[in-house]
């Protein structure tokens, strides 16, 4: 007879404990799986109405309910653009105020989960129009503010409060959006500038390696986010949102109470009848209202791009300054540094000019804009199907951004590319309503939040490998014991 040694991995014993060391890898891994799965996400939310000159917006934004300790994505989920004109205006009907919020409070009520109702936070923050209003009449103010609260009181949220923003807030809060949503504050990135345009003041505010605030402190603001320290230079020109500039263009236009004046930033061919109680309705040029005028006055479009820079040009004062260096209007102002995000009216009306490509030369954008100005009254109209008061201001508009942009804030033809103009960034708002809710809720944390040292998927496959080598290593050492365990041989 031949004797021979079985071989020992042929034993039911070592196939059974290969078989049990498999299914323990197995339910290791899909106990990782199941516990660490994505499961569906909840989310929380907060309401936040933009109260402008012009008109009210409302928007809603979400952020991840299990990462609420300063650490969730904060998302726009929708916007509502309420109907009318803005709060301001409702100085003679207060109560239609708070009524013209209530249909898109309603589709608030639709885009958030009825059980999140009472836990929803509502702002609403009032800007340029009801800060001229303030200025202009303290209880009509009072009154209008007191109509919104009553409705906003009367939804299923948590009703946070209406106030008057600060201009520096709304400017601080939109560079806050605008670098936030950019993913810079995180990263500690070189930040990007904001520049935010109104239909009643116009907000700039950027970091400058060359201002720490000891110069005009006043317009300096100090954030350390996400463990990194900003000091932000902003400031807020009341007066010099679109709306208002044109009251300022046409007031000195008419400053000797003329009857008619050719205004060379309107087309050729324009022709309106302006009463001069509307013109000057407004604390911006109130006091630079005509002693002896007509009721009316006839305003007639010219169509010069150049000659409207020079009318824009005269509602500036760029000749005091007691600081080392100025915008407009004896306003300090740091040398400009990085990139900047230009939303708000800046991009709705160059949208409108098909001008927001600013790798364009300047040069070229100008002579754009020179052209459609000097086209007639009559062909713009019969090319553009919208309102007749918004596309007789198109001309108007476009010069003014230029012009304040360069003879304001100092770009130049070098740095003009500098700038881009935004309306969203990643599917949310460019404006100062996000930075707002961010501030007053606390999602941004002044220092950076830890972070585990693997992702999920990372620290799946790391156990995995451990687990495998681990049972490689047991049978191996199996392997090498069994001899000694089973030294008898067998006679076949």
């Amino acid at each position: 007879m031949k004797m021979k040694e079985r071989n020992p991995w042929h034993r039911p014993v070592t196939i059974i404990i290969t078989v049990i060391g498999v299914i323990a890898i197995v339910t290791l891994v899909t106990v990782l799986v199941i516990q660490n799965r994505t499961i569906a996400q909840k989310y929380k939310y907060g309401i936040v109405l933009d109260a402008g000159s012009s008109h009210t917006s409302l928007y809603i934004y979400q952020w991840p309910a299990e990462k609420d300790n300063n650490t969730g994505r904060v998302e726009q989920k929708h916007h509502c653009q309420v109907a009318g004109k803005g709060i301001s205006s409702y100085t003679a009907t207060p109560y239609k105020a708070g009524e013209s919020l209530i249909s898109c409070l309603k589709e608030a009520k639709e885009n958030i989960p009825q059980k999140m109702h009472p836990e929803t936070p509502l702002y609403l923050g009032a800007t340029a129009g009801m800060r001229l209003l303030k200025l202009e009449n303290s209880s009509a103010s009072d009154e209008v503010f007191k109509a919104v609260e009553k409705t906003l009181r009367g939804f299923p949220f948590s009703y946070q409060g209406a106030r008057l923003l600060a201009g520096q807030e709304e400017g601080a809060f939109g560079w806050v959006t605008v670098n936030y949503l950019d993913d810079r504050l995180t990263q500690g990135l070189e930040t990007t500038g904001a520049l935010d345009l109104g239909g009643a003041s116009t907000q700039i505010s950027f970091v400058s390696d060359e201002y720490n605030g000891s110069e005009s402190p006043d317009n300096a603001v100090s954030f350390r986010l996400y463990g990194y320290d900003y000091t932000l230079y902003t400031h807020s020109f009341l007066c010099y949102g679109k709306d208002q500039a044109l009251r300022l263009a046409l007031a000195h236009q008419t400053k000797s109470g003329p009857t008619a004046i050719t205004d060379p930033c309107f087309h050729n061919g324009y022709n309106e009848t302006r009463h001069y109680a509307a013109v000057y309705d407004s604390p911006c040029v109130s006091d630079q209202k005509p002693q002896i005028v007509s009721e009316t006055f006839i305003h007639l479009g010219g169509g010069n791009f150049t000659q409207c820079q020079e009318v824009i040009k005269s509602i500036f004062n760029f000749t005091s300054c007691r600081y080392s260096r100025c915008s407009f209007n004896g306003i300090f102002q740091p040398p400009l540094q990085g990139q900047f995000g230009a939303f708000s009216a800046y991009f709705f009306v160059m949208n409108f000019l098909n001008l927001t490509d600013t790798s364009v030369p300047l040069k070229t954008v100008m002579q754009k804009l020179s052209d459609y100005c000097a086209t007639p009254w009559t062909q713009i109209k019969k090319e553009h199907d919208i309102p007749l008061k918004y596309l007789a201001e198109y001309c108007f508009s476009g010069t003014y951004i230029l012009t304040l942009m360069m003879e304001g804030y100092n770009f130049t033809s070098e740095t003009y590319s500098s700038i881009k103009y935004i309306q969203k960034i990643k599917n949310s708002d460019a404006g100062w309503t996000l930075g707002y809710m961010l501030n007053l809720t606390n999602m941004i944390p002044a220092e950076a939040p830890d972070s585990p040292p693997l992702t999920y998927t990372s620290y799946v496959s790391v156990v995995t490998v451990m687990a495998i080598l681990l049972f490689v290593i047991f049978i191996l050492i199996l392997y090498s014991l069994w001899p000694k365990f089973n030294t008898e041989p067998k006679i076949i």
